[in-house]
């Protein structure tokens, strides 16, 4: 589901209307058209205005669902640090932060 799907959806679970999510949001009824009307996409701040307005997150209006989920096997893992004492996440958080770095400085070294 698109951006402006979620944004209209929202705004008729809302029983607003234009007019009116135009006022929640703090901007004119021109720009709610624009982004129903696929002819606009919002700033980050206006992301973050809808998410708090509506009490959901700037990635359910952004992302697919499901987009954005772990393999099952990693999600496995991290439900099994999040038991873990603060330090020993702490640890496998500075372990993941070398891998991605490590990752990102093997990409950046290859030739093009």
């Amino acid at each position: 589901m698109s951006f402006p799907t979620r944004f209209i959806r929202l705004r008729k679970e809302h029983k607003l209307t234009q007019q009116e999510m135009a006022d929640t949001m703090g901007m004119h009824i021109t720009q709610v058209k624009r982004y129903e009307a696929r002819q606009a996409q919002p700033s980050v701040e206006i992301l973050k205005k809808i998410a708090t307005a509506f009490h959901t997150t700037s990635d359910s209006l952004i992302f697919e669902d499901g987009e954005r989920d772990l393999p099952n096997q990693l999600q496995l893992k991290f439900e099994a640090v999040s038991q873990m004492s603060e330090n020993d996440q702490h640890i496998i958080q500075a372990l993941i932060d070398g891998m991605i770095l490590k990752y990102t400085a093997n990409q950046l070294a290859r030739p093009t």
